[in-house]
């Protein structure tokens, strides 16, 4: 499978081929960088082919950190130290076209959220080949797993998964806020998070990410995003807000929480929410609690307090009305809130 998806990587190419690229990628994403930022100017650097090529040993396998239906991730070495290269491929159900989209709305809101310590910075991207390539901070500790962890028998810490949740919600919270018009990242899950040295969250991937327009308090488009962490209200209407976020993000939580992937535990109810609901009731939260964080709080009332109002958080932010889901600011203060209530255990 390499050797088809990255042909065109390799050395050779051609330089009518190189330069056309430059040219079709290079002023779609002067357009959409002036439509997104209102004509600032955000300066970031340029990296040749052969640079990326030459970092990851032709993007060889031993170098693969994760990988998606449409992009791979690899570690490299640029300018005297280690990166993350991000390459976008196109399949067969995907054009080049929407995958060179894909991959320039990732650079232009990679580098508006650069700014963000709790998002993954952009240092520079490539635009020789024929879908741009992104060049970003290296995350030491490597990307969250589809059960919240850091890969098989590595289940992170409950304080650990608190302080992901909440710089999570943070940034996703910026996202909403901070621009001239709210942003909604649309891909959440588990695998869009990195963790540095000190397991501090990177939130990244913005390739699907979609801006709601002047005037406007939703924006309709086709259905797209990782299945069963997707808003039912988006699936059913097309209809975006920040509260497709918000339910994303509640069914993240859920997963930090019974520290499973959700392919296995929503086969008796429709979504994952559903399933939590159904065995959680009556007080039975410790069912669905991950068995190791239930070992690490022991007895302690405080610990078992502070997972029942994350669990009753996560609910609220999967709710099926989106009038009824928190805004993702007040999700962000809930989790600080829930995260102070107890020092220690």
């Amino acid at each position: 499978m390499l050797s088809k998806v990255f042909f065109s990587l390799c050395p050779s190419i051609r330089k009518a081929e190189r330069e056309s690229s430059v040219l079709k990628n290079g002023s779609m994403l002067l357009e959409d960088l002036i439509a997104s930022c209102d004509g600032e100017s955000n300066p970031i650097c340029t990296y040749s082919a052969d640079e990326l090529v030459k970092a990851t040993d032709n993007f060889h396998p031993s170098c693969l950190i994760s990988e998606d239906s449409d992009f791979q991730v690899f570690r490299g070495f640029l300018d005297d130290r280690s990166v993350l290269i991000k390459k976008y491929f196109q399949e067969r159900w995907l054009s080049e076209a929407n995958a060179t989209s894909m991959a320039i709305r990732d650079i232009i809101i990679s580098m508006q959220m650069s700014t963000h310590k709790n998002a993954l910075k952009l240092l520079g991207c490539c635009l020789e080949f024929s879908i741009p390539a992104l060049v970003l901070e290296y995350a030491a500790k490597g990307v969250l797993d589809n059960h919240g962890g850091l890969g098989f028998s590595r289940s992170l810490p409950w304080k650990t998964r608190m302080l992901i949740a909440n710089k999570v919600a943070n940034a996703l919270a910026y996202l909403h806020t901070a621009f001239p018009r709210p942003i909604i990242h649309r891909g959440l899950n588990p695998a869009c998070i990195f963790l540095d040295d000190d397991y501090l969250p990177k939130l990244s991937d913005f390739s699907l990410s979609i801006t709601i327009p002047p005037q406007q308090l939703h924006v309709e488009d086709d259905v797209k995003g990782t299945y069963r962490y997707l808003d039912p209200t988006y699936m059913a209407t097309g209809y975006l807000t920040e509260k497709t976020d918000v339910y994303s993000f509640g069914v993240v939580l859920l997963v930090f929480l019974m520290g499973r992937k959700i392919q296995d535990v929503d086969q008796a109810a429709e979504s994952v929410p559903e399933y939590v609901k159904l065995h959680a009731s009556n007080g039975e939260y410790k069912t669905i609690v991950d068995p190791c964080i239930l070992e690490e709080v022991g007895a302690d009332e405080q610990a078992h307090q502070q997972l029942q109002d994350f669990l009753a958080l996560a609910l609220l932010c999967t709710k099926d009305e989106r009038e009824e889901r928190p805004c993702m600011i007040d999700v962000a203060k809930e989790l600080v809130r829930i995260e102070k209530s107890i020092l220690c255990y």
